[in-house]
């Protein structure tokens, strides 16, 4: 056990190991703790970080990969069940990041309805069977959503990782974070959003259009022939009610005339009975208890007759028609129903079907200059958009001399004294999205007299590390992850340049975070926080487990003098280690 650091180990199997107190600052947000469950060599683990420059250092094979993968899961990357433990069902990495309210990761929890109350807490369970779980702050998440996250967390560089330096897009995004063209950037953005829209507006105006057009002649035909038909709601039914009426009227008549005869014709009982009442009511006077009701009857019986021949003078009044009417009535009532029929609607409905008509026509002729205007539009939007565009590329050019000018000033130290960085910019109008017309690539010279090209094809492992290094310093304040990961960058190096990548970290953990696994002792001598990672037997198991340990300032100079000396740690290994370590303080 070394000093204050504790070991997970038998005699507490119930409880991770901790490196260090979780501390907080309240000016820089970061990794706050990195918690690891059964994955290959590590049973359990949980190391707490703290701003500034962090190192891991280690004898090869002590588990920094193993640390570094487990990592990696926690920020969405690919599953593996060979990561999970030896005989263990599944193993989990969870990693505790303390933001500011407003960070872009905190947007995209809330995007996936994510509470982001308090620190964002990103955990991956890795299966056996290679199935994987993620969450966010306890809620499931897809790993898509996990690796967007931690994308806008933790950026890893390495001398074998280029995924910063492998996509060109990349390399737009990092040349307009540096040159502070956001304000730009967004016009062009809106600009494309205008441009797309119409077009879509004038792709679908036009398909309107031409459908319009093929049904014109039919739509202009039937206006023309519903408007001299000129149907009205519930004229059919009018209609053919009246057509029944005028059909049965011949056959009613006779009877009706028949009755109006009995009623009032000359031969009707009416006259009889009228003389028989003017008989009685001359003797009502001599006997009227007799008489009166018998005149009463007889005068009701009058007025009846006289209500009936009315009604039936009227009845035979209706009775009466001209037979042009009829035909006039057929013939129209035809007409509705053949039109009724040929354009699949009920009759009362051809008015509204005209009216519809009518519109649908009126719309072709606005269509048609509707049209022109949409096409006005587009020209407009995409003019608006090369305008905007064209200013970005401008910026962008200035901004490139500027960034080539800000690398090439890290790079001597770096032992990259001749080689050249280039940001190339090639401007296509025609390839257009919505950051710009402008395809930006990092090259690289590494030698005077060879050919520059994209640095990725140009640049060895350790030469790629290196540029990254110092491009990471120059866009320290540039909008870049809070955490940066440097695997190894020192690599093949030592003396003036390890201490040269050491000061640019060092620099670099001024403004972000940063934790480097390193096996240059000028780089671990620089380091504010640093941890040993080790292999140690586990108490009774038969197997052995990595281990990491945070190292006071005592360990510390004999661990760097390790580095410096190999297997055998002399005085004089410790000495130059003190004074690597008074040197970095100075």
């Amino acid at each position: 056990m070394r000093g204050a650091t504790h070991f997970w180990g038998e005699s507490a199997p119930q409880r991770p190991y901790v490196c260090g107190p979780v501390l907080r600052n309240p000016r820089r947000r970061m990794l706050a703790q990195l918690a690891i469950r059964d994955i290959v060599l590590i049973d359990r683990l949980e190391l707490n970080f703290r701003s500034g420059l962090s190192v891991l250092t280690g004898e090869t094979g002590a588990g920094k990969s193993i640390l570094l993968d487990a990592f990696a899961l926690a920020l969405g990357g690919r599953g593996d069940g060979r990561l999970v433990r030896h005989g263990e069902a599944q193993g989990v990495v969870t990693a505790v990041f303390d933001l500011p309210v407003d960070h872009p990761a905190r947007r995209i929890a809330e995007e996936a309805e994510i509470d982001t109350e308090g620190d964002l807490i990103l955990r991956r369970t890795q299966m056996a069977d290679g199935r994987t779980r993620a969450f966010v702050n306890d809620q499931p998440v897809g790993v898509q959503v996990l690796r967007a996250i931690g994308a806008a967390l933790v950026e890893i560089h390495g001398q074998h990782d280029d995924r910063a330096l492998a996509d060109p897009a990349s390399h737009r995004a990092i040349l307009d974070a540096f040159g502070g063209l956001q304000p730009q950037l967004a016009k062009v953005g809106t600009a494309a959003r205008a441009v797309r829209t119409a077009r879509t507006e004038l792709a679908e105006h036009r398909a309107r259009v031409e459908t319009a057009r093929k049904e014109a002649d039919f739509l202009r035909h039937s206006v023309e022939e519903l408007a001299e038909l000129a149907p009205l709601p519930g004229e059919e039914a009018q209609l053919a009610e009246r057509r029944t009426i005028m059909q049965q009227s011949e056959k009613v008549a006779r009877e009706l005339n028949e009755a109006l005869e009995a009623v009032g014709g000359p031969h009707s009982g009416v006259p009889h009975l009228s003389a028989a009442l003017r008989k009685l009511e001359r003797r009502a006077a001599q006997l009227p208890a007799l008489v009166d009701p018998c005149v009463n009857a007889l005068d009701a019986a009058m007025v009846a007759l006289d209500e009936a021949r009315a009604v039936l003078d009227a009845a035979v009044a209706e009775t009466e028609f001209d037979p042009r009417d009829l035909e006039r009535v057929e013939e129209r009532l035809f007409a509705l129903r053949a039109a009724s029929r040929k354009y699949d609607v009920p009759a009362d409905d051809l008015a509204a079907l005209a009216e519809r008509y009518a519109n649908d026509v009126a719309a072709i002729d606005a269509g048609e200059a509707a049209l022109s205007g949409l096409e006005e539009g587009l020209a407009t939007a995409e003019a608006a958009y090369a305008e905007a565009a064209e200013k970005l590329s401008a910026g962008r050019r200035r901004a490139a001399k500027q960034l080539d000018a800000a690398v090439k000033a890290e790079l001597p130290p770096l032992k990259l004294e001749r080689a050249r960085f280039i940001t190339e910019i090639v401007t296509d109008p025609d390839s257009r999205d919505a950051a710009g017309t402008d395809r930006v690539e990092f090259w690289a010279q590494t030698n005077p007299g060879t050919k520059p090209g994209p640095m990725m094809k140009v640049a060895s492992g350790g030469e790629l590390s290196r540029f990254m290094l110092a491009l990471k310093v120059v866009l320290a304040d540039k909008g870049s992850a809070p955490t940066l990961i440097f695997d190894e960058i020192d690599t093949g190096v030592g003396g003036a340049v390890a201490d040269a990548i050491g000061l640019r970290l060092a620099r670099l953990a001024a403004t972000v975070q940063v934790v480097a696994v390193t096996h240059a002792p000028q780089v671990a001598a620089r380091a504010e926080t640093h941890f040993l990672i080790a292999k140690a037997p586990v108490k009774g198991a038969g197997r052995v487990a990595t281990r990491v340990s945070s190292l006071p300032v005592a360990e510390r100079r004999e661990e760097i003098a390790r580095m410096l000396a190999g297997a055998t740690v002399t005085d004089e290994a410790r000495a130059a280690a003190a004074r690597l370590l008074q040197g970095a303080e100075a």
